[in-house]
C-alpha cells in the first residue's frame, strides 16, 4: 500500500517516510522541488532501506500536481505546513498557506478512487492558545481565536477547515496535535522547533528564557501517523501527541551533563523578562520566543495511548539526541 506525503523533504515528514519504509509501505512524497539535496538524501535513505520511493513536484500555494500525487494512493498523510520563525508583518503570510494548502490536499484525496484515509498534522496550537486557566487541555479543547497569535491561528483554522471538508464530504480523517518536536536531525536544516536546542549547544544563549513546552520526539511523532493510519476506529478523531513538560533552563541542565565535560560552553542561568524584551526588539525569533514567556501549557496524551497504544520515550532523550545529530550534521561544531 503506498501512501503519500506531503512535504516530504521536511524534519517529521522525513521521520514519516523512515517509519512507512521500515514497515513495508511505498511513499510518495511532494515536494516543491525534485533537484534539492534533500531529495536525494531520502532517496539514498530509501535505498539502504530497501524501500520503494518517489517524488512528485506539487506545492501548497497552487493547484498543479495535487490530484496526480494522490491518486494511486490509499493515504494520505498532510505534514506540510509553514512554521514561521519571527512573527509574521502579516498574518495571512502563515494563515493562507495553511488554510488553503490543506483543502487543496483534501480535495485531492477526495477525488481520488484510492484514498482510504487522510491523516493530518495539526498542532498543540490549536488546542492551548488563549487559555490561562491552568487546566491539562484534551482533544475537547480548542485554541482561542480572539487572542491567539499568526501561527496558532493558522493551525486552528486550517484544522477547523479540514473538519468542515471532512463533514461535508464524508472523507475519512484523523487529526495528530503534536505539542513541541525535538529529536534527531535527518539532515542540517534547523527548524523552528529546533532551534532552541542549537542555541544552546553553540553557547549564543548566555542565559535561559523562561519558556517551556510539552516535548514529543519526532520519532514518536512519526509512529503516531502510522497508528492514526492502521487503526481503523481512530477515523474521526483527535489525538494529541505530547510528552513532559520542560523548560528551557532544564533542557540546558541535561545538555550541560552531557556536553559540559566535553569542551561546550553550555549556559544554564536564567533570563530575566526585562533582557528577554530588550533583546526582542533587535532579533525577530527572540519576539517569537516572548510570547511564550513564563506560560506552562500542558496537555494529555492520555487518548493517543489508550486507543492507539502509543507511548513516548522521555524528553531528556529527545532533547540530548536532537543535540548529539546537530554535531553529525555539522549544525553544532564537534569539540
Amino acid at each position: 500500500m503506498k501512501v503519500l506525503i506531503t512535504g516530504a523533504t521536511g524534519y517529521l515528514a522525513g521521520h514519516c517516510v523512515a517509519e512507512l519504509l521500515a514497515h513495508g509501505y511505498g511513499v510518495r512524497g511532494t515536494v516543491r522541488d525534485l533537484r534539492t539535496a534533500d531529495v536525494a538524501r531520502l532517496r539514498a535513505l530509501a535505498g539502504r532501506m530497501g524501500g520503494e520511493l518517489e517524488f512528485v513536484e506539487a506545492d501548497l500555494t497552487g493547484d498543479a500536481g495535487w490530484a496526480e500525487a494522490a491518486e494511486g494512493c490509499g493515504y494520505v498523510w498532510h505534514v506540510a505546513s509553514p512554521f514561521p520563525t519571527r512573527v509574521p508583518r502579516d498574518e495571512d503570510e502563515v494563515i493562507r498557506p495553511a488554510v488553503d494548502g490543506t483543502l487543496r490536499v483534501l480535495r485531492a484525496a477526495r477525488a481520488s478512487t484510492t484514498v482510504r484515509r487522510v491523516v493530518l498534522t495539526s498542532s498543540g496550537a490549536a488546542v492551548h492558545h488563549g487559555h490561562d486557566d491552568g487546566r491539562v487541555f484534551t482533544e475537547t479543547d480548542w485554541s482561542d481565536l480572539s487572542t491567539a497569535g499568526p501561527y496558532a491561528r493558522s493551525k486552528t483554522l486550517a484544522e477547523k477547515a479540514a473538519w468542515d471538508f471532512a463533514r461535508e464530504t464524508e472523507l475519512e480523517l484523523v487529526v495528530l496535535n503534536p505539542s513541541t518536536v525535538l529529536g534527531p536531525l535527518l539532515n542540517a536544516d534547523v527548524n523552528t522547533s529546533v532551534e532552541l536546542i542549537r542555541r544552546i549547544m553553540r553557547g549564543t544563549l548566555p542565559l535561559l528564557p523562561k519558556i517551556g513546552w510539552d516535548i514529543v520526539d519526532v520519532r514518536d511523532l512519526a509512529r503516531l501517523h502510522r497508528l492514526a493510519m492502521e487503526t481503523p476506529s481512530a477515523a474521526g478523531n483527535r489525538y494529541i501527541a505530547a510528552g513532559q513538560f520542560m523548560w528551557a533552563r532544564e533542557m540546558a541542565q541535561v545538555l550541560a551533563g552531557r556536553y559540559r565535560p566535553r569542551g561546550y560552553r553550555i549556559a544554564t542561568g536564567t533570563m530575566p523578562y526585562w533582557l528577554m524584551w530588550a533583546v526582542s526588539r533587535v532579533d525577530p525569533s527572540s519576539r517569537l520566543a516572548l510570547t511564550f514567556w513564563g506560560r506552562m501549557d500542558r496537555s494529555s496524551a492520555a487518548k493517543a495511548q489508550k486507543e492507539l497504544g502509543w507511548t513516548s520515550r522521555p524528553p531528556s532523550d529527545a532533547v540530548l539526541d536532537t543535540a548529539a545529530s546537530m554535531i553529525e550534521q555539522g549544525v553544532v561544531p564537534r569539540r
